[in-house]
């Protein structure tokens, strides 16, 4: 947030971040202030959880750690052969799920901060400029659903309708403060659990299963974003995630397509200590980079 601090005051950003939030709770949209002067540049604001600060693992941190290489990082890049050059802004948050978006309460914001505040307050402070927000949420609401190899049905539905009450919340504010030259897009998610099918037997079920799953919440996330007028990057076709057609996968053998692309795509199918670890690798986050791309218009 260095760059919007260094033009307002964040005192009155605050306030006006807190209208923007009360309006998407309780049903009004609050004005927002004047912006900050046009830089010659665009913005990007790049929201969510893990995958949209380039997590990936390294033999420190198998888990994942921030890196340069996400999707945002090659966007900038797919942009500025276009001609755009986007000034990135990351403020997501490892494990950020709807509810710690609204509330705080994560890893990295703690009430009353929250990241959609943060967001808030830049889109506040930058409402005469063009730029680009992606918002990358759904995934990690469900994440306590899959427990070893099983799927909790009931946990899956509960979590469904949560995104589908509070990710209209979440927009409702962004565009409550948003200038006109501002694209916000959404961001849908591919099935990592797929590789789990490569251990066979519950390994197998469990990742027929997730795709149902995942499919469901990509559902939502296009029901939800169509609502509010936000185009969706398709990141499960970006996967091939329908795609069971047979094909020859290195060092493994004949196995269907979607999870050949998971295996090249992530970090689910390596041995430690990368792996398994459901985030992209390279390769995976320029397949996203691509799919947002694909929603932007030509020109700007």
């Amino acid at each position: 947030m260095e760059r919007c601090q260094g033009h307002v005051k964040r005192e009155l950003y605050v306030a006006l971040a807190a209208v923007a939030i009360a309006g998407a709770l309780f049903g009004f949209v609050g004005a927002g202030a004047a912006g900050a002067s046009t830089l010659p540049t665009a913005f990007y604001l790049d929201i969510g959880g893990s995958d949209s600060i380039g997590y990936q693992p390294t033999p420190a941190s198998a888990h994942g750690q921030r890196t340069d290489s996400g999707y945002a990082n090659f966007l900038v890049a797919h942009e500025g052969a276009r001609g755009v050059t986007l000034e990135l802004d990351e403020i997501g948050c490892a494990g950020e799920t709807t509810s710690s978006m609204l509330t705080g309460g994560d890893s990295c914001y703690q009430p009353p901060d929250s990241q959609l505040l943060e967001a808030v307050m830049f889109l506040s402070a930058h409402q005469d400029e063009s730029g680009l927000v992606t918002v990358d949420l759904g995934f990690n609401d469900l994440l306590r659903c899959f427990q070893g190899y099983r799927i909790n049905a009931k946990c899956v539905d509960q979590r469904l309708q949560l995104v589908r009450a509070q990710l209209p919340q979440i927009l409702t504010a962004l565009k409550s403060v948003a200038g006109p030259d501002v694209i916000i897009v959404g961001v849908g998610h591919y099935d990592p659990y797929l590789a789990d099918a490569l251990q066979g037997g519950t390994g197998e079920a469990f990742a027929d299963q997730s795709y149902g799953v995942v499919k469901r919440l990509d559902k939502v996330l296009a029901d939800v974003y169509g609502a509010n007028g936000i185009p969706v990057a398709d990141v499960g076709a970006a996967f091939n995630i329908d795609n069971t057609s047979q094909v020859t996968l290195a060092n493994v053998g004949t196995v269907p397509d979607n999870l050949a692309e998971v295996c090249l795509l992530t970090w689910m199918c390596p041995p430690t200590p990368y792996g398994p670890n459901m985030h992209p690798n390279d390769a995976g986050y320029e397949a996203i980079a691509d799919s947002i791309a694909a929603q932007l218009p030509t020109p700007w």
